[in-house]
């Protein structure tokens, strides 16, 4: 379990030895470590900590430390050839320091981008499929158009990208239908597009994830937030399912195919789900009924019902519920999110604690939001742990055992937004 490190102590870039957990208050794009908190390693490290001038602004923390700091030295005084050979050394070092500042700005400047083009595009998603949804009973052509429009243009991205990228988003304040309707069409479509499916039958996916819920609009917010409903309450809840397959039917823009898949999203594959028990369903609906669950375990409908962390999510999916879903698919939707999938709160092994922000190249490699509370949420320091080989994720916490403070820093969202950004496309 995560912990404070402790309170910091000031002390002198001389009394730095290898062991100590230190804090170099500075902005983390000016100094080339990958954290402005580390555990010292190499004699190198305290070379590059003393080249930064950080009298005054460097710290150790004595709970994390494995050694004590030195007393305060003067540097010994040298003779003329040892000065030569001393500024030769720190003007390589300099260099070296400032390629690796470099390095980093700039991976940091792509990473930012790539989110920023993710929230944006969310934001544009997010009005036109709160307003659709909203009007669907009233207007379903007009609602129909939109979200036709909106499941197009993300069919076309999502399958001419070379490369798909889920983001966390940053925060998300307020509720709606939108919430869940686009993490549900932004899922579907990454498991879509690594199943194989066309650009047609993404657009279809995209089309039903986005209206498979309209039909709720019709049912009393009281029997949707109950957690513990009667029959004749969870029947009349059942039909939502088929007020939304005659919304999308009047809007006149469904496909079939798309219909399909709204009517099928609460069946399961062992016969168990519901409207009709049906076992075969088309492979789009075998995506939205999983994906669907999966989003529902992390954010609950249902007031009182505990919200799932994703990595509990998914275990749930896999060891209890796996009979009910296509296990090829549900291999993929593993395989995507990884074991710490966004969202997850993590301890990684230099004592950092950090927020999963999106999938990494390996499961066991997210790109994470590191801990800084010393700068705002959107200026701490994103790494792809993947190109980090010094540093893993050693454990997953629970955000619940998270000091107040340290989760409104962080804040892993009771409800979770992400969305994607492509590359090799146009959007």
């Amino acid at each position: 379990m995560w912990k404070k490190p402790g309170t910091p102590v000031p002390i002198e870039p001389s009394q730095v030895v290898v062991g100590l957990y230190i804090w170099l208050d500075i902005s983390w794009v000016d100094h080339p470590f990958l954290t402005s908190r580390i555990m010292v390693s190499t004699e190198k490290e305290i070379a590059m900590i003393r080249a930064h001038h950080v009298e005054g602004r460097l710290y150790y923390y004595p709970d994390m430390s494995r050694a004590e700091p030195r007393p305060v030295s003067r540097l010994p005084s040298q003779s003329e050839a040892e000065l030569s050979a001393a500024e030769l050394e720190a003007a390589a070092l300099r260099l070296e320091v400032q390629a690796l500042e470099a390095t980093k700005k700039a991976k940091l400047q792509r990473q930012r981008l790539a989110a920023q083009r993710a929230d944006k595009n969310w934001e544009d998603a997010a009005r036109a499929t709160r307003e659709a949804l909203l009007n669907m009973a009233r207007s379903p052509k007009t609602a129909g158009t939109q979200l036709s429009q909106l499941s197009r243009q993300t069919a076309s991205a999502i399958a001419k990208g070379q490369e798909v990228l889920l983001h966390l988003l940053g925060d998300k304040k307020g509720q709606g239908p939108q919430f869940h309707a686009l993490n549900v069409m932004t899922l579907s479509m990454v498991v879509g597009k690594h199943a194989g499916l066309t650009e047609r039958e993404l657009a279809d996916l995209a089309l039903g994830a986005l209206a498979h819920d309209g039909g709720k609009a019709q049912i009393p917010v009281a029997i949707l937030q109950s957690a513990t409903r009667k029959k004749f309450e969870e029947d009349f809840y059942r039909q939502h399912v088929q007020f939304s397959v005659q919304f999308a039917t009047e809007s006149g823009v469904f496909t079939p195919e798309a219909l399909a898949v709204i009517a099928d999203h609460h069946e399961c594959a062992d016969g168990t789900g519901w409207p009709k028990s049906k076992k075969e369903t088309s492979r789009a609906a075998r995506i939205l009924a999983l994906v669907n669950r999966y989003d529902r375990l992390c954010t609950p409908e249902a007031s009182g019902r505990e919200a799932l962390m994703p990595s509990e999510a998914l275990a749930t999916l896999f060891r209890t519920l796996a009979g009910k879903y296509d296990k090829s698919l549900l291999s993929t939707l593993i395989k995507l999110l990884g074991v710490y999938p966004p969202g997850t709160v993590v301890q990684l092994s230099d004592g950092s604690l950090a927020l999963v922000v999106s999938p990494g190249a390996t499961s066991l490699q997210p790109r994470v939001l590191i801990y800084s509370p010393e700068v705002p949420r959107d200026e701490a320091p994103t790494l792809d742990l993947a190109d980090e080989p010094g540093l893993k994720v050693t454990e997953a916490i629970r955000p619940s055992t998270l000091p107040p403070d340290v989760l409104d820093w962080l804040n892993p969202q009771q409800r979770l937004s992400y969305f994607y950004s492509v590359s090799g496309s146009d959007v």
